[in-house]
């Protein structure tokens, strides 16, 4: 390479500057701590709608999610994952939903995270079992996306 050629190189390339060499490591908290300021929310669902649309929803809102389609492995998530609430859809064909959020709620390290459960509108016996071991708020699934603000707000609440 020519001699000019090279110097034009260097000048334009962003790891000939020593300061800019280092940006990534400069920028790098910055990115970090951005991401441990958005509150993590953990979704357990089951079913493709509105599961994945109550994970996008949060997203737009500025949550971290982290969906579990299991919920067996939800009071181990939590415990690990430390976050701020629980969204759940009370409606399982293989998991038993209710056992699961009781056992969330009887665990010592995640029996102060607020949860939210929703269910299809005819569904009164879950959403009964749900308020019975302890879910902060139950609401029908045709008003999850459109309220979810305002739900959010409610659980987060403190009494």
């Amino acid at each position: 390479m020519a001699p000019e050629n090279r110097a034009k190189t260097l000048l334009f390339s962003p790891l000939a500057h020593p300061l800019c060499r280092n940006s990534f490591a400069i920028f790098a908290p910055l990115f970090q701590a951005e991401a441990m300021t958005q509150p993590l929310a953990l979704v357990l669902y089951e079913k493709l709608l509105p599961g994945s649309q109550v994970v996008n929803r949060l997203q737009d809102l500025n949550y971290r999610v982290q969906a579990i389609p299991n919920a067996d492995k939800l009071v181990e998530c939590a415990e690990q994952a430390k976050p701020m609430l629980v969204l759940a859809d009370l409606e399982s064909t293989q998991n038993n939903v209710c056992a699961a959020l009781a056992r969330l709620k009887q665990n010592p390290a995640t029996k102060h995270l607020p949860i939210i459960a929703f269910s299809p509108e005819g569904a009164a016996e879950l959403q009964a079992a749900a308020r019975t071991v302890g879910v902060t708020l139950v609401v029908a699934e045709t008003a999850i996306l459109s309220h979810l603000p305002q739900f959010l707000d409610q659980a987060l609440q403190v009494e």
